[in-house]
């Protein structure tokens, strides 16, 4: 027994941006999962910038789970193609705060003068509570914890970015 294509959920013409919204919303999830595990795993503290970078990912997952269900439900076109454009200028948000991250790293303009974390292993004894704080500090946005192939974690968010918004912006065109 066969079913037609609109008994299935969604039409063949809907599934190109199914298709497309769930490649970014995989790639979005893979690509902050990424950086927690590099923080969570290897121990590696993540800058003020850094977290920032992060923030289009956090919001940009719910909102491509939505382009999903839109897509996969025969929502009106223009409710998944408007859902797959906030995804554009939210990774595209995130690759511009990687690339003034990456340039202050490399030296080419200041980074923020606040730029730090919360300090990691700051004692739990009131006494010695002050003197911590003093003493510990969080990793500076102006220094790269790693580079791999040539690129900080800053400068792989770019590249990741431009990415997951060029992935998006082809779901828009077929969307169509």
């Amino acid at each position: 027994m066969t079913l037609p294509s609109s008994s299935a959920g969604f039409s063949a013409r809907r599934s190109p941006a199914l298709l497309y919204a769930t490649l970014v919303t995989l790639g979005m999830a893979v690509t902050v999962g990424i950086a927690l595990g590099f923080e969570h795993l290897g121990g590696y503290i993540p800058c003020a910038l850094c977290l920032m970078q992060r923030e289009p990912y956090y919001f940009g997952i719910p909102v491509g789970l939505l382009a999903m269900l839109s897509a996969a439900f025969g929502m009106p076109r223009w409710l998944t193609r408007l859902l797959l454009l906030v995804i554009v200028v939210m990774m595209l948000v995130g690759g511009g705060i990687g690339v003034y991250h990456a340039g202050a790293e490399w030296g080419f303009w200041e980074g923020p003068a606040s730029c730090s974390t919360t300090a990691q292993g700051i004692s739990s004894n009131v006494g010695d509570l002050l003197g911590d704080l003093d003493s510990k500090h969080g990793p500076s946005c102006t220094s790269a914890a790693l580079r791999v192939l040539g690129l900080s974690f800053a400068g792989w968010n770019v590249l990741a970015s431009l990415g997951l918004a060029a992935i998006a912006a082809i779901g828009i065109a077929k969307a169509r």
